[in-house]
């Protein structure tokens, strides 16, 4: 059977939406707008929910998408500005280098030893998937994993396996630590105030509990990188994946051709004054962070301590190649872009500006003219402008089911259902629940602001602790997300990534029912054994 395009099926929700508005009854909850550290956020108030007429959707089916376009527009210029960006750097051939120099490193200290039993790429694949995992449970990081993919996948196809396993490195990694949250504010913190429950209390069976779920994934993702290494035609992106792999070899081809290329020139030195210039201006301006983790504070030195690191790592790199020079200028990006998430506050327009700057000077530290820079990168937003599409189409979705005002009544229709469940299946149908509620409300903090006021209480009624409920949204929430259609983020990265929505589908779909019964035994024990904070 052929498999449809991501835009057909995508669309083909849309209408489908569209015919559940001519159906379903209208009515609305009300909302207001809650604070969660420097974010704003609206949120559903519990017991408001009221019909209101019905409102069919028609033609709508067609203008959902410039709708959605619009709602999602910080995902669609964001998407567009790193692929223009990226393109930039590309050319300038130093992510091919580092990623070879990189392989190059792990092989040579596999070879003998323990390093060789357990494999180099397994220990790869693990430490980047364990990073990737605290990030989503310490900050809930999720939509910047977009700007990680298009350094992955090339990353997964240079060690021989396929676009899968890169964007299980950093997405699929960064949404289990996400699901498996441990200090994440917008679905623990937002969860645990609403219940009553002190802040991040019961954090150590949380710990083992990401620990347990990183597992199952990791594990799951070294059983097919290890397939595929060995017969790569058996991935079910093989054919797509040769874009990449054409990409790969046109950029090792360049490197051969002309080695010059690499080599330093006065505009790479200018490029480095200039940026260590602007980096100690914050350093002076700046001198220390307050880094705001898990509702704590902790004040550090940061920019100061980056802005010296930044010049001694300049300085050896110089020595070296422009293009290693490209790469420190990437690796120091990250450190401030965690820096500037986790102590200013920072979102996608601010990740976007940061990765338009490194763009800009990657350009100009390689040798690039302006022209050749803005050329570079209208390329580089052109070929990844069908991902940045698909993220509006698939938030069409909701603006049908908002417009046509039955997502509430779907929302209050799925909620009523927990109040016929007794103590034994009580727990199950709050998960169930949760779960199934991802694919109309993508958002953590709209589902605990919607869920948690009733799941605790329903929670007392069955005998069950408050922080079981947490716990069955946390799993329930995080898990069935990263196949949720309308999930922007999901839709994005697989667009980056070139992996058409169904063939993850068919891909994760066994992984997803494995991670989603280990979710289910996880909070098991909450039921029946003393935890500390339970």
């Amino acid at each position: 059977m052929k498999v449809p395009h991501t835009f057909t099926i995508v669309f083909a929700l849309i209408v489908l939406s569209a015919i559940l508005t001519w159906i379903v009854p209208g009515g609305e909850y009300d909302r207001k707008t809650i604070t969660t550290g420097d974010t704003e956020r609206e949120v559903v108030i519990t017991n408001s929910y009221h019909q209101v007429e019905s409102s069919p959707q028609t033609w709508q089916v067609f203008s959902a998408f410039f709708k959605g376009f619009v709602d999602k527009a910080d995902i669609i210029i964001f998407i567009l500005i790193v692929g223009g960006a990226f393109w930039i750097i590309n050319e300038s051939k130093a992510i091919d280098t580092g990623i070879k120099a990189f392989l190059g490193l792990m092989e040579r200290l596999g070879k003998g030893g323990v390093l060789a039993k357990v494999g180099v790429n397994n220990i790869i694949i693990t430490l980047i998937m364990l990073l990737f995992g605290v990030f989503g449970a310490v900050f809930g990081m999720s939509e910047e994993t977009i700007a990680f993919v298009i350094i992955f996948v090339p990353m997964a196809i240079s060690m021989g396996y396929d676009s899968i396993v890169g964007i299980c490195m950093c997405y699929l990694a960064a949404h289990l630590g996400f699901a498996g949250a441990v200090l994440n504010p917008f679905t623990v913190g937002i969860a645990q105030g609403i219940a009553g429950l002190p802040l991040f209390s019961g954090i150590e069976y949380r710990c083992l509990c990401w620990l347990v779920i990183m597992a199952v994934g990791i594990t799951a993702v070294l059983l097919y990188a290890r397939r595929i290494k060995k017969n790569p035609q058996v991935s079910p992106t093989y054919k797509i994946d040769e874009y990449w792999r054409n990409r790969s070899a046109d950029s090792e081809a360049a490197m051969q051709e002309d080695a010059s290329t690499l080599g330093i020139a006065t505009q790479t030195y200018v490029c480095f004054g200039l940026i260590e210039a602007v980096l100690i201006l914050f350093a002076v301006f700046f001198p220390q962070t307050h880094l705001h983790i898990a509702g704590a504070t902790v004040v550090l030195p940061l920019l100061p301590v980056l802005a010296g690191l930044f010049a001694v790592g300049s300085w050896l790199t110089l020595k070296r190649s422009a293009a290693a020079f490209v790469m420190n200028l990437l690796l120091f990006s990250i450190l401030y872009l965690i820096v500037g998430v986790l102590g200013y506050g920072w979102y996608i327009g601010e990740i976007a500006a940061l990765f338009l700057a490194l763009g800009i000077a990657a350009g100009m530290a390689s040798g690039k003219s302006a022209d050749d820079m803005a050329k570079l990168f209208l390329a580089g937003a052109k070929d990844i402008l069908s991902a940045s599409l698909v993220v509006g189409l698939a938030s069409g979705i909701i603006f049908i089911l908002r417009d046509g005002k039955i997502i509430d009544t779907l929302l209050c229709g799925l909620t009523n259902m927990l109040s016929g469940a007794g103590k034994v299946t009580s727990m199950g149908v709050m998960y169930v629940f949760t779960s199934l509620l991802n694919v109309v409300m993508p958002s953590g903090s709209a589902k605990a602001a919607l869920l948690m006021p009733i799941m605790s209480q329903f929670a007392d009624l069955a005998e069950l602790s408050r922080q079981t409920a947490v716990m069955v949204f946390q799993f329930g929430s995080g898990i069935t997300e990263t196949i949720a259609p309308t999930s922007g983020v999901l839709i994005g990265c697989l667009g980056v990534a070139r992996i058409p929505y169904p063939m993850w589908v068919k891909w994760f779909w066994k992984l997803l029912l494995i991670l989603v019964v280990v979710g289910f035994l996880l909070v098991i024990p909450t039921m029946y054994i003393p935890l500390n904070g339970f």
